[in-house]
């Protein structure tokens, strides 16, 4: 998630502020709501933790629309066409 830009996004940080969470788990809560499997990957154990903790609230309407409005059809993985597995 680091590298593709998202965590410095200005319209997550302000929905992360307003729920008092990461941007992390805005992006991990979004992806919940929308019904899209999210296998996050950390060693890192405070952000381990903050995986886990999105439990506890949930995305308005509101602002899944604008978190869905951010959608510019990019990847953000490898293309699983040109793969080598």
């Amino acid at each position: 998630m680091a590298g593709n830009g998202l965590l410095e996004n200005e319209t997550l940080k302000e929905i992360a502020k307003k729920y008092n969470k990461t941007v992390a788990q805005i992006v991990l809560r979004w992806d919940l709501q929308s019904q899209i499997v999210t296998i996050p990957k950390s060693t890192n154990e405070r952000r381990l933790i903050e995986n886990i903790d999105i439990f506890d609230f949930n995305l308005s309407k509101d602002d899944i629309d604008k978190i869905d409005s951010l959608n510019k059809d990019l990847r953000v993985g490898p293309d699983p066409d040109n793969f080598d597995f």
